[in-house]
């Protein structure tokens, strides 16, 4: 057993290419995931038709521009030149005050300001649209306040608890955590039984008097210290590089990615044993995991606005599980009677993972 093991770990450290995707993939990932994959919007570029130009507006146009969120690209002199700006695609909204802006305020008690917003890219018009909305409605109280106007209006508060600066790398980071465990995980082990057939090393596993099980043990062991280490590494990168905190335990944490490490691998396991070759075992798990991970796991999109069919299908994702678990720990600091039921799926989830492995690589060997 342990030789068996040695064999694994020194195989593991003599191929560079193992080593590159085990380590160096991770990191580079997480580092370009981490950076790229983002829904805050700054320095949105956006033009002003400014049909009053008197103190309100021109007090408006500061505050939106003093804000990190908009650069004045242009002021237009009339509606003509809307459209223009729109197709030359340099601009994002256009601000547009009507005439006698200030004096309708305050003789009528109200003022129109129209936002004009390119919806090519949907998400971009409504973030900026809900940025625009709430600065002129800020600065809109705080003008009645001085004004000597009391306001006839609901003032909402809102908390935002886990999050407060609502930074989208605390919902992107546990999502590219667990796509990339998963994928490096089942990639690397997923070639090791196709390689003993490719290197013609099969026929001494055949003839040896380790039992299956343990011959899939001794593959496993390997990845699962090997990955570990790289879990700590990414762990440690997510929270000194981009902030994500780690409220909750972190031996609970690591309890939780040591499980899906160990579903992860048992996978490509399985997968090693219904492929024929080394390539057609990295594509089934390039491909066959990363898409529906990240689709179809609530990483990017909510899995609450998805057809009931996709609903269904996300459940069979151990992704989605895995990401409920790691934002309860690291987000919300939250203990193990919250999460105990996708612990337990996950936990289901390999040892059936296990079982059709052993059950496969015995089909195999009778092959």
């Amino acid at each position: 057993m342990w030789a068996f093991i040695k064999k694994e770990f020194l195989y593991i450290f003599r191929d560079y290419r193992t080593m590159l995707i085990l380590f160096g993939m991770p990191l580079a990932q997480i580092l370009l995931f981490g950076f790229a994959i983002t829904n805050d919007i700054n320095n949105a570029h956006i033009a002003v038709l400014d049909q009053s130009k008197d103190v309100v507006t021109r007090e408006i146009t500061r505050k939106l521009l003093s804000s990190h969120y908009f650069i004045l690209d242009r002021y237009l002199k009339s509606e003509k030149e809307i459209k223009s700006a729109f197709r030359r695609g340099e601009i994002k909204e256009v601000v547009v005050f009507e005439k006698d802006f200030a004096q309708k305020m305050k003789t009528d008690g109200e003022a129109h300001v129209q936002l004009l917003l390119d919806a090519s890219d949907p998400n971009t018009a409504n973030i900026l649209n809900s940025y625009t909305e709430g600065i002129i409605n800020s600065y809109i109280f705080q003008h009645q306040l001085q004004e000597g106007k009391i306001p006839l209006r609901i003032d909402v508060e809102s908390t935002m608890e886990y999050n407060q600066e609502l930074k989208s790398v605390f919902m992107f980071v546990p999502g590219i955590i667990t796509v990339i465990l998963m994928l490096v995980s089942a990639m690397m082990t997923s070639i090791t039984i196709v390689r003993e057939k490719e290197l013609g090393t099969m026929e001494a596993l055949l003839v040896s008097p380790v039992r299956p099980g343990i011959i899939i043990l001794g593959k496993v062991v390997p990845y699962v210290v090997l990955s570990f280490i790289n879990l700590v590494v990414i762990l440690l990168m997510s929270q000194f590089v981009f902030g994500m905190p780690i409220r909750g335990s972190a031996p609970l944490l690591l309890a939780e990615s040591l499980l899906f490490l160990v579903m992860s691998l048992s996978l490509g396991i399985l997968i090693s044993t219904v492929s024929k070759t080394q390539q057609q075992a990295m594509m089934l798990s390039m491909f066959g995991l990363m898409l529906p991970t990240i689709l179809l796991s609530g990483f990017i999109f909510p899995i609450a606005n998805m057809p009931v069919v996709l609903q269904w299908l996300s459940d069979l994702m151990p992704g989605k599980w895995f990401i409920i678990i790691i934002k309860n720990i690291m987000l919300k600091g939250i203990g193990f009677s919250y999460f105990w039921k996708e612990t337990l799926i996950i936990f289901a989830m390999t040892a059936l993972f296990v079982v059709l492995s052993i059950k496969r690589f015995n089909i195999r060997l009778e092959e």
